[in-house]
């Protein structure tokens, strides 16, 4: 029985709370603490989850044009999304497109909210984020409105985490139970420190942290330096994704270059990773990578 299979979807529903649903176990044998959901996810190229197999698309996958956010007023205009990846608990990953004329009232979220601005302008209550602008919103974290500025579509990495499906509500206040140390309410990327990698295997690359989980695991930015071969393959020992925001890396037989969306279910074997320019990749993992075993170097012989 999978991930998907295991998760009981009525405790979501028989919960009086939605900040007291348990935590789904990742299928590497973590505990959940994470909140990324990212074990057992079904993807844009395949309906159903595939264990143990690396999964490399281009973004320009079928489009949802008249796309709203489960409880959001209907006075406020539609969005566009792609959805790339999902998981039966309501947590996902997409691409959502904001109009020019797009303005959201302000209130919470029944799950947590990671998104990290690919294009153009948001205001977020008193807070601007601009392209490579990252915010953590936990579930019941009261927002201010939501605005699109300067009169250019907004394009967004928009992930939810779940571990149920993420809906609006229009509280005044933020909810008794919400997780306001973990809060990040506007981070510019552009102005963090560019710091090593956890493992041998990427260490002539560099790493931005945007935000480490209690478990270790995280969401960063990697730089891939131009001229790097990792001469071997990788057993990874996690569930990973990432996606492409300029330049190019090619895993194995795959050329990921802009746009590209990769997705890694744990113990994968992932090919060697060779580049000659370079890229810049978004990057979230369930397990902290430092620890010895999560990533291995591996020659096959076959």
């Amino acid at each position: 029985m999978n991930m998907q299979q295991e998760y009981n979807k009525t405790t979501a529903q028989e919960t009086d709370d939605f900040l007291d649903v348990t935590f789904i176990k990742e299928d590497w044998g973590g505990d959940g603490t994470g909140r990324l959901n990212l074990s057992g996810r079904s993807t844009a190229i395949t309906q159903e989850y595939v264990p143990r197999e690396y999964q490399f698309f281009h973004i320009n996958v079928a489009e949802e044009q008249e796309w709203q956010i489960d409880g959001m007023p209907k006075s406020v205009t539609s969005a566009k999304r792609r959805l790339l990846t999902w998981h039966n608990s309501g947590a996902s990953t997409s691409i959502v497109y904001l109009p020019p004329q797009f303005e959201a009232p302000a209130g919470i979220f029944t799950a947590d909210l990671e998104i990290f601005i690919l294009k153009g302008t948001i205001q977020i209550g008193d807070w601007q984020l601009n392209k490579h602008g990252y915010s953590f919103i936990p579930a019941g974290v009261r927002l201010g409105s939501v605005k699109v500025i300067g009169g250019e579509e907004v394009e967004i990495l928009w992930m939810e985490n779940g571990p149920v499906p993420l809906k609006y509500e229009n509280l005044q206040d933020n909810h008794s139970s919400a997780r306001l140390n973990e809060y990040i309410p506007a981070l510019d990327s552009k102005l963090l420190p560019w710091g090593k990698t956890d493992t041998v295997q990427f260490e002539v690359a560099k790493k931005k942290y945007l935000r480490k989980h209690s478990n270790g695991g995280g969401t960063w930015l990697l730089a891939v330096l131009p001229h790097y071969d990792g001469i071997n393959s990788m057993i990874q020992s996690y569930n990973e994704e990432a996606y492409c925001i300029s330049g190019y890396c090619d895993i194995g037989d795959y050329h990921v270059t802009k746009g590209s969306m990769c997705y890694c279910p744990s113990f994968v074997i992932s090919g060697r990773h060779v580049t000659d320019d370079g890229g810049l990749f978004f990057v979230r993992v369930d397990r902290d990578l430092s620890r010895l075993g999560t990533v291995l170097s591996y020659r096959n012989y076959i």
